[in-house]
């Protein structure tokens, strides 16, 4: 009878603590295909970063990376479709922080909060380049600041919300400057206003604007980074052509709705920054003037809320909105 009870027990013991196993073996992240939401028309930065990182987690995790883009409303339509997602690690937001940096300042009735999610990483970080029609006859950024105080310009953006038109903002909010915003469906349209001279200049991402840089069409003054761009580095920082209050980076970010469990968040976190140390993506990163952040944790969430916090001020002092 002893030796029943304690066989009985035994393989009670064993059961116990093999099913946790035998499930844990199960449901070992990913177990099926992932979706990568980009909240941007295709094409731009942070899509282009997210099917780069998307390659190499498929070759590594053994998993579908399926990068999915669903734009609007500056980014607000893809962030809202992840928030509503289980929270399982099996639909990711990759985009920009102006979606919780700027967005909440913007839109009455945001269709998600800032709680909503947690990051998993601050991928890369990029400026913009400050650039204007050569039939301004502007040829510094004082210059342009002088021109914008005394008679005005036009400058447009890839629409409303976005970083170029929040780089509009903090001029007009840093200098004397009267700069009128002209909002665009998408990069390529502002930068193309620009060579028409339909709009006087814009601040605008700088792989979309070195071509006609380089080919005399558009005039560049500044880059709005802490850094000299890779891909133009003669031309100065706004700190180094003396204002340093014009100062704005654009953060590209990977979001989770935050109650995903945090054993997922690491698997994420490891294929990411792995995934963005390879010499091929590093590439990638290069030809698209972005610099590598790497920053998880507590220090993602610093990086992310310390915008948050600078760029509430500028807006309501602006009066900066939706159009």
């Amino acid at each position: 009878m002893k030796l029943s009870a304690l066989r009985i027990a035994l393989a009670f013991f064993t059961a116990t603590v093999a099913l946790p196993l035998a499930a844990h073996a199960q449901d070992a992240y990913p177990s099926k295909p992932v979706r990568f939401v980009n909240n941007f028309p295709p094409g731009g930065p942070s899509d282009l970063l997210a099917r780069s990182v998307a390659a190499v987690l498929q070759e590594t995790l053994k998993q579908s990376f399926v990068v999915e883009n669903k734009a609007g409303a500056a980014g607000n339509i893809g962030a809202a479709d992840v928030a509503k997602a289980p929270a399982d690690g099996y639909t990711v937001l990759f985009g920009i922080d102006t979606t919780f940096t700027v967005n909440p300042y913007l839109y009455g009735n945001m269709p998600f909060k800032r709680s909503d999610f947690k990051p998993v990483v601050v991928m890369a970080s990029s400026g913009l380049l400050v650039g204007v029609n050569p039939g301004t006859g502007i040829k510094t950024l004082p210059g342009m600041i002088e021109a914008a105080k005394t008679k005005g310009l036009n400058f447009s953006s890839a629409g409303s919300g976005s970083p170029g038109h929040l780089a509009v903002e903090v001029i007009k909010e840093a200098t004397p400057a009267k700069i009128t915003h002209v909002p665009y469906r998408g990069n390529t349209p502002a930068v193309t206003a620009v060579l028409s001279g339909e709009v006087d200049g814009g601040v605008l991402a700088t792989p979309g604007m070195l071509p006609h840089v380089q080919s005399g069409k558009i005039t560049a003054l500044a880059v709005t980074s802490r850094q000299r761009s890779r891909l133009a580095p003669e031309l100065p920082t706004v700190a180094e052509a003396g204002l340093k209050s014009l100062e704005q980076e654009v953060l590209y970010l990977v979001m989770v709705p935050a109650a995903t469990p945090d054993a997922v968040v690491q698997v994420l976190q490891k294929g990411i920054v792995d995934a963005l140390k390879r010499p091929d993506v590093q590439t990638r990163m290069n030809n698209l003037d972005l610099f590598y952040e790497g920053l998880t944790g507590a220090a993602a969430s610093q990086r992310i809320d310390a915008l948050y916090n600078r760029y509430g001020p500028i807006v309501k002092a602006t009066g900066m909105k939706v159009e």
